[in-house]
């Protein structure tokens, strides 16, 4: 009793831990470590914030040297060496520093907002293979039921309880069964290796590989919708869901670096500086002495200030009306949701109240209903099946488009 308890334990553990590394979350992390455009994206932000440094580098330091010799005694000759290092104000340093701050902060929220566009890329890929899985299973039955109707017809048609109008037609119905068994299929296949694109054309499956084959929907875990609750409260949901939008936080961003740059370009009527060492031979012997320069920007820093100004005003406006096409598209996505929920519990409760599949076969088998009727009946339930599976999918991928920022 005690080893059979233990391996139950054993058992139970190994298939939690199965659970907790299929399914959506699993796949995007996957996604997330594989994906070769999220690695492409993250070298592209390094370099232009290595970039922004760069801007704020000191020039390189020069080095002159002058031979001079006289053109009626050649014997005569001057050296002169001058090694200077020039520089802007100081104050100029660290203000172009706080703003790289602030431009990396906002590139680091552009990096998030493409990361969560490529794992809502993949969710909703994830969602669809649900989706067609589903419509798998619906369409397997559809199939089976038309096989079977298929063959008590062909018997019947041999024993002339049926004509051939109705065999004809029930054919049909098989023939016309198959064609969308196979296009879903292509279907669910095709999404299938869209996902494993997307993972940079990883497994999908760690630690279990399939080589040359793309693993199915039960594999991953993708036979379930995660549970998605409608909010009740929208609108505090709505000012968390902004507040976190890296959209918004990149223009928040950029909008500060703006400001910040109206402060360097003010300082850039501050003049450059330059330091160095002379070393002259002109008099026999060396002389050693000290280089100090000023540049005065007259000409190089005009019409700047004016211009970061209306860079920063033109990033406010930028700001402000993403903010508000980020709100709205909440609402509508919310509205949306809303809909399809309600539609979804009709779909629902009709079905709880209607006759099964079987009971209408029997009652076609039996002669209480025709054919005719029996057709009618069963394409109003499988049509208002197959509506029901597609608002769950748009239900689901409105609230997949909500949460966006959390993934």
């Amino acid at each position: 009793m005690k080893k059979i308890l233990i391996l139950s334990v054993l058992l139970c553990s190994v298939a939690g831990t199965s659970a907790q590394t299929s399914g959506i979350d699993a796949i995007l992390r996957l996604i997330e470590a594989n994906n070769k455009e999220l690695q492409a994206n993250v070298q592209l932000i390094s370099s232009q914030k290595l970039e922004n440094k760069a801007d704020n580098n000191l020039p390189d330091p020069t080095l002159n040297y002058a031979h001079l010799w006289d053109s009626k005694n050649s014997d005569e000759t001057v050296g002169e060496l001058v090694v200077s290092q020039s520089f802007e104000f100081p104050t100029l340093y660290a203000t172009r520093g706080k703003m790289n701050r602030m431009k990396s902060h906002a590139l680091d929220a552009q990096a998030t907002a493409f990361r969560q566009q490529i794992l809502l890329q993949a969710k909703e890929a994830c969602l669809d293979i649900i989706l067609l899985q589903r419509q798998q299973a619906l369409l397997d039955e559809r199939l089976k039921n038309a096989e079977e109707l298929s063959v008590l017809y062909a018997k019947r048609l041999d024993t002339g309880d049926a004509n051939i109008l109705e065999t004809n037609k029930i054919n049909l119905e098989l023939l016309n069964v198959r064609t969308e068994v196979r296009l879903n299929r292509t279907a669910l296949g095709n999404k299938l290796k869209e996902l494993t694109a997307l993972n940079g054309d990883q497994p999908l499956t760690p630690g279990r590989p399939l080589p040359d084959a793309t693993p199915g929907a039960q594999a991953l875990g993708l036979t379930e919708y995660p549970a998605m609750p409608l909010p009740t409260d929208f609108r505090s949901l709505m000012d968390e869901l902004l507040s976190t939008d890296p959209t918004l936080q990149a223009l928040q961003g950029e909008s500060s670096a703006a400001r910040k740059q109206i402060a360097a370009s003010k300082q850039g009527w501050l003049p450059k500086l330059e330091l160095g060492y002379r070393r002259n031979t002109e008099s026999g012997h060396p002389l050693n002495g000290v280089v100090v320069g000023f540049s005065f920007p007259i000409f190089e820093n005009r019409s700047k200030v004016k211009m970061a100004k209306s860079q920063a005003l033109s990033l406010d406006y930028q700001k402000e009306n993403a903010a508000l096409q980020a709100r709205s598209a909440l609402w509508q996505l919310y509205e949306e949701a809303q809909n399809l929920h309600a539609s979804m519990e009709e779909y629902e409760r009709t079905f709880q109240q209607q006759q099964d599949l079987s009971l209408l076969k029997q009652a076609l088998t039996g002669g209480q209903i025709s054919l005719i009727e029996y057709f009618v009946e069963v394409s109003v339930i499988y049509q208002s099946k197959a509506n029901l599976l597609q608002l769950e999918n748009q239900y689901q991928k409105a609230m997949a488009k909500i949460y966006r920022n959390r993934l």
